[in-house]
């Protein structure tokens, strides 16, 4: 089983320089050596191919096991830490960033990952996803969206499409679904990238790429739900006659702009890194405050640092 990472690990000081991901002296994990529990999700879920790509990612990056840190909030997709032999937490429902965010701040020599569904991420978790993103905190949010809640069975979820009928819209779907690109251009994500569990590959480089990225790196993944919304991305899969149109390669990824225009354009739309760019991280902003406000106490005893703030308190 998975095991929380707060309570079971040191906490490393703030700004203490962190040490490489891997280490030359030891092997690489394999796949048997980071799965955990057997998943449970409907077959043909989209969701295996995220889990199957995040053990290559892990083995493929010499991640070491003690550095693997798996959260996720409620849902599907949610379940991953179950399946993920490694430090995680399976949090509350829409809480999953707040969570991750602290195991980020608190520890900088790790890299959180973090997956969530469309329910879990844009719904009940969508303020935690637009602060998460503005403050820039160093983790990466890997949304599996499937356009509907899954494990409830079959709701309209944010990103289900005009017309989609279900439990709560027996009629079919009037509300406008959210654009996860855009929103993630709005609220200020300094790393947006797309994705489909039917391209492992292009899932792959899009993981990694999220990976080297210093700050909140976004990657949606369009993730079929089988069972409440069967063939909905059939017109991204090639194997089942549609197209998958990679983002251009003359696109500037460092133009919010001409993000936002290419997140325009209809379903299926485009796939890539949108848009990167290099901004200073929560992480490494509240480093230089507690190192500031721990220079101005330095050499006074616990009692003296406490006097001095009744002091100013007068």
């Amino acid at each position: 089983m998975s095991q929380t990472i707060a309570f079971q690990m040191p906490v490393r000081p703030a700004g203490a320089a962190v040490p490489p991901i891997a280490d030359g002296d030891r092997k690489p994990l394999t796949k048997k050596e980071i799965a955990g529990d057997h998943p449970t999700w409907c077959p043909g879920c989209g969701d295996f191919s995220v889990l199957a790509l995040y053990y290559k990612l892990i083995e493929k990056r010499r991640i070491l096991h003690e550095k693997v840190t798996t959260v996720a909030g409620i849902g599907c997709s949610s379940r991953f830490p179950y399946f993920v032999q490694a430090h995680g937490a399976h949090f509350i429902h829409g809480r999953a960033l707040p969570f991750a965010s602290g195991i980020s701040l608190s520890r900088p020599d790790l890299h959180v990952f973090a997956f969530s569904g469309d329910g879990d991420a844009f719904s009940i978790g969508g303020n935690h996803f637009s602060h998460t993103a503005r403050k820039n905190i160093k983790m990466t949010l890997v949304v599996m969206d499937n356009w509907v809640y899954g494990l409830t069975k079959k709701q309209t979820s944010p990103t289900s499409p005009i017309g989609f009928k279900s439990k709560t819209d027996i009629w079919g779907a009037v509300d406008q679904p959210i654009n996860p690109v855009k929103q993630a251009l709005a609220t200020g994500a300094t790393f947006i990238a797309r994705t489909s569990s039917t391209n492992p590959n292009h899932l792959l480089q899009m993981m990694e790429a999220a990976l080297d990225h210093d700050g909140f790196s976004f990657i949606q993944c369009l993730s079929e739900c089988v069972e409440f919304f069967p063939g909905a991305f059939d017109p991204a899969n090639p194997r089942k006659g549609g197209k998958f149109n990679e983002i251009p390669k003359e696109h500037d990824v460092t133009d919010e702009a001409a993000a936002y225009k290419l997140a325009s354009d209809p379903f299926p739309g485009y796939f890539g890194i949108f848009y990167r760019a290099s901004r200073p991280t929560k992480n490494t902003l509240e480093a230089k405050i507690n190192a500031d406000a721990q220079a101005k106490v330095k050499g006074l005893l616990p009692w003296q640092i406490l006097q001095k703030t009744f002091e100013r308190m007068r």
